[in-house]
């Protein structure tokens, strides 16, 4: 139940699952899911006044991407746009989060000389970071109970493969940012 609270005097209880946590990783996934999966739809069919493939792939060449920027807008696109629905459905969520966070790490690298915060003239990373940290949460906390992932391995020991993720989000963002600038 969701009010159940563990007593924080009990040692017994203290690592007790209860329904705040889950709803919690509820609200989290969803929020990173649709904000991800937003910004996706905006690259891959210019949904919400999004740039589309075409523009996206001019602005990846203006960010100094020299090698085939089309073929990373799809990637890009279909990453964030895939990896959004995942976390939404809570379905195969340490994919959807290893998702995010290696298009984070790549922005983040990328936006790292325009300073830590946003100002009114643009630059700033840590919009990028903080999707980033919340990618990187969801994939050592797993899904929570209130998902399609609720009896899988990976929802009850999420650690193992939490790590798998960082280590392959950690690859997909050097390779890209090697392979194609």
């Amino acid at each position: 139940m969701i009010s159940d609270v563990a007593d924080p005097d009990s040692d017994r209880d203290t690592n007790r699952w209860h329904g705040g946590l889950d709803l919690g990783l509820l609200v989290l996934r969803l929020g990173l899911g649709c904000i991800i999966g937003a910004h996706g739809l905006q690259k891959l069919f210019g949904a919400f006044d999004g740039p589309g493939i075409n523009g996206f792939s001019a602005a990846l060449g203006q960010l100094g991407f020299t090698s085939q920027t089309t073929l990373l807008s799809w990637i890009t696109a279909l990453t964030e746009s895939i990896s959004g629905l995942l976390l939404v459905l809570g379905l195969f969520t340490p994919f959807g989060a290893a998702g995010v966070l290696g298009v984070m790490g790549s922005v983040v690298y990328l936006k790292f000389k325009t300073g830590f915060l946003m100002t009114m003239t643009g630059g700033g990373f840590e919009y990028e970071l903080l999707l980033g940290l919340v990618a990187l949460a969801l994939l050592f906390t797993g899904s929570g109970r209130i998902a399609l992932d609720v009896n899988t391995p990976w929802r009850r020991k999420p650690v193992p493969l939490g790590v798998f993720g960082l280590l392959l989000a950690a690859a997909a963002s050097v390779v890209i940012l090697i392979v194609f600038r």
